[in-house]
């Protein structure tokens, strides 16, 4: 069965006397063992392993996880890929850091809490997820309490009187969307406009300062987007642009309802027609943000500005 834990702890030695243990324990078992921190700490990690990291999988998640939504995916392959043996397998996986924007908190709470739904029929995968408790605030550790089922510290593991279980719910309870800071941009799209939309996101990007491949994903995310509205939301949807400190925002709503909540987290396989809309937005985008509920749906791209 799935195990999904938050280790909290403080600082940089707390957090490899917590996570060595771990990892050590996994590959003495013959496990097949995922570490996916940021980067800085994984060297820590290959060091503290003393001639074992060769038998660990790593990966930079500020490079991975810069998308939230990319996560799932990347915990997914390994998943799928060391099934085959028949096994139980672990990993560590630290999605938030300081420095996170406020959004990207609250797409990676929002990772966190999917992540019971996508692994929880998984054979006997055992995921730790730490908190640096020095570096983030209490609201951030507090998600924490309600994403995960259990919670270790100090070497205690204890159960999260906070935790909000998937079952019985349709879609998780994501956090409602801040309105824009600054009056948007707006325009009300359909099939036939779908052309002059296109012209608006690329001019507002140019106008950001957006580097010219920059400009051409954002156009075709905006586009994928405003294009699933058109088919699936209704036949039309309202477009919202607007800039913020380090990004340009677009926003595409509709009357429709997206009933799966983990839509943009599946890879497509090969040959399939449909279902490759989300995908590659989250591929595109630097941050995506999808809200649905039986009023209507909204998807929120933010790519950084020059």
């Amino acid at each position: 069965m799935f195990r999904h834990e938050a280790l909290l702890y403080s600082g940089s030695d707390e957090f490899s006397d917590a996570s060595l243990p771990f990892i050590r324990e996994g590959v003495e078992a013959g496990e097949p063992v995922l570490v996916m921190v940021p980067g800085a700490k994984l060297d820590a990690l290959r060091a503290g392993l003393d001639g074992q990291a060769d038998r660990v999988h790593f990966a930079d998640m500020e490079a991975v996880g810069a998308n939230p939504a990319r996560i799932i995916p990347a915990w997914r392959r390994f998943v799928d890929d060391q099934s085959l043996t028949g096994g139980p397998m672990r990993g560590i996986g630290e999605p938030i850091w300081a420095g996170r924007s406020p959004d990207e908190l609250v797409e990676c709470q929002h990772h966190e809490w999917l992540l019971n739904l996508a692994f929880a029929g998984a054979p006997a995968f055992h995921l730790l997820c730490p908190y640096d408790l020095e570096a983030l605030g209490p609201a951030v550790v507090q998600g924490a309490h309600r994403t995960h089922p259990y919670v270790v510290r100090g070497g205690e593991r204890v159960a999260s009187a906070d935790y909000r279980s998937p079952d019985g719910l349709a879609a998780p309870p994501g956090e409602p969307l801040a309105e824009p800071p600054v009056r948007p941009d707006t325009m009300r799209f359909r099939a036939a406009t779908l052309d002059r939309m296109r012209r608006l996101v690329h001019d507002r990007a140019v106008e950001a300062g957006l580097v010219r491949t920059r400009v051409f994903d954002l156009v075709l995310a905006v586009n994928e987007a405003a294009t699933n509205s058109v088919r699936h939301g209704g036949g039309a949807g309202r477009l919202r642009i607007w800039r913020e400190a380090r990004t340009l925002v677009c926003e595409v709503r509709d009357t429709g309802l997206i009933a799966e909540p983990l839509v943009g987290r599946h890879r497509p396989e090969d040959g399939t027609v449909g279902g490759h809309g989300l995908w590659l937005v989250n591929q595109l985008c630097d941050l995506v943000q999808v809200r649905s509920s039986p009023t209507g749906s909204v998807v929120r791209v933010h790519m950084r500005r020059a």
